[in-house]
């Protein structure tokens, strides 16, 4: 393996994925925005870069084979972030970028951030580098937060499922292609967990897990912003909140895809056991 470049090395994904990286004895640069609370991982580089800052970015990446783009944190300017990351990359030479996405990624995605990842995955297609796109479902790790003080979960998702995946699976599917990027150049691969869930049954599940009685309420478009709006969040971040549920009632996180098994040799984590951990 040729030099690999991980961003977001402070963060859960990015940190998993570079511990793993540093164990194999990989050619390893860390990207992050402050070099202080970069991982201390024996052999690994460290470069301190913000997305947006282009010169910072394509001096970080310069050498690099391999660039796992994990996604740039929310803000309304996050694609123009991505796409100045992007242009780093081409001006630095970099081979391939894996690019962490988010299934049915496109411009019309009824979840408002999907959109996001699909105007960055056709600029990184039209960029002429070569790519892999991990297109990850709703983080099974994070369920236990969308429970109120009150023991509910509020959205209006009705009976959609979503395929929650692991963090933990998606960072050994992104291990597997930054081992072997060629072999996986050009290819989109949904990470999804091995069963789809309706929010009633994802409550059950964290309620046998904590031993906390915990339920699902679904809401109507009016309540889900009402119910919102004592947080005084930005528009778009809010829109992005219920547009999480109303993804899931149209069915869009639906699909269990087999790219994790596939991909790391093992069964996908359900709910159940990673909360158990």
């Amino acid at each position: 393996m040729g030099l690999i470049v991980v961003s977001g090395a402070t963060g859960r994904l990015g940190g998993r994925v570079a511990a793993r990286l540093a164990a194999d004895g990989a050619a390893l640069r860390l990207l992050v925005r402050d070099a202080g609370r970069a991982p201390k991982l024996d052999g690994a580089e460290v470069a301190e870069a913000e997305y947006g800052d282009s010169g910072a970015v394509r001096e970080a990446l310069s050498g690099a084979e391999t660039v796992l783009m994990v996604s740039a944190s929310e803000s309304p300017d996050r694609v123009e972030r991505h796409k100045a990351f992007v242009d780093a990359a081409v001006a630095a030479g970099v081979g391939q970028v894996v690019y962490t996405s988010f299934v049915g990624a496109s411009r019309d995605a009824v979840f408002t951030l999907a959109r996001d990842h699909g105007a960055t995955e056709e600029y990184i297609r039209e960029s002429g580098l070569r790519f892999t796109f991990l297109r990850d479902n709703l983080y099974a790790d994070f369920l236990p937060f969308l429970v109120g003080e009150d023991g509910v979960i509020r959205g209006p998702a009705g009976d959609g499922r979503a395929a929650v995946v692991a963090q933990e699976d998606i960072a050994e599917v992104a291990v597997a292609v930054l081992r072997d990027p060629e072999s996986h150049a050009g290819r989109t691969y949904d990470l999804t967990g091995p069963q789809a869930l309706t929010f009633a049954e994802i409550a059950a599940v964290v309620s046998e897990a904590t031993g906390r009685p915990v339920s699902f309420q679904d809401e109507s478009l009016p309540e889900a912003y009402a119910s919102r709006a004592s947080y005084g969040a930005p528009d778009w971040q809010v829109d992005a909140w219920v547009s999480t549920y109303t993804a899931v009632a149209a069915g869009d996180l639906a699909g269990v895809s087999s790219a994790v098994a596939d991909l790391t040799g093992r069964p996908a984590t359900t709910l159940a056991a990673l909360l158990a951990r």
